[in-house]
């Protein structure tokens, strides 16, 4: 499924309800899998591939943390209206990101599709994949250095954006969200990936 360039009027307009509708993301380092570390500020998150064993026994008995999908979510979670945020994903070459419901189970190796509650893309080596039902190549001929994620949750839509080339991705369209969504980041690369922050 190729992604698509939008009019130069569409991306303007598009720009300007992302800004109106963009949010302050963090990530909570106490749902983050135990080979990724949270920076301070909540806005960065690596992968390490060693696992120190004070951090292991600091997880023991957290149920909100992820114990097998290298994933991290956010703090703030959203259940009315629109909201947007951005990643920076420049460098990473394994990732995923879009948004979980609440309830989204994160023990075990779970599928990261909507019908366990996960809207997100990813990229897997040179390869981009959505998640749904089934793994669907997109074919992108420049690797997004920005991803852009929106969410109108009444109209049960999630859109992903190339930001720097405003280039739609994919959206998933006519879903039925009935609790909080939340952020959500999977990551197995040394290069970090970084909430943007200058969106206003």
């Amino acid at each position: 499924m190729p992604l698509y360039k939008l009019p130069r009027g569409q991306c303007n307009a598009l720009t300007s309800l992302f800004r109106k509708h963009a949010v302050n993301v963090t990530l909570d380092a106490d749902s983050a899998h135990p080979h990724l570390t949270v920076s301070h500020d909540g806005k960065q998150v690596i992968y390490e591939e060693k696992q120190h064993e004070r951090k292991k026994n600091e997880d023991k008995g957290q149920n909100n943390k992820f114990d097998s999908r290298p994933c991290v979510v956010g703090n703030e979670g959203f259940s009315s209206g629109c909201f947007y945020y951005e990643v920076q994903v420049k460098g990473a070459d394994w990732w995923r990101v879009g948004v979980a419901k609440e309830s989204a189970q994160r023990k075990g190796w779970i599928d990261l599709n909507p019908q366990y509650g996960y809207w997100a893309v990813s990229l897997s080596g040179d390869n981009y994949y959505f998640a749904g039902e089934d793994l669907v190549r997109l074919s992108l001929s420049v690797k997004p250095e920005r991803i852009g994620v929106f969410v109108d949750y009444e109209k049960g839509r999630v859109s992903f954006y190339d930001v720097e080339s405003m280039c739609h991705i994919h959206s998933f369209t006519d879903q039925s969200f009935t609790e909080k969504l939340y952020p959500v980041l999977s990551l197995v690369s040394s290069v970090p990936l970084i909430i943007c922050s200058d969106l206003s």
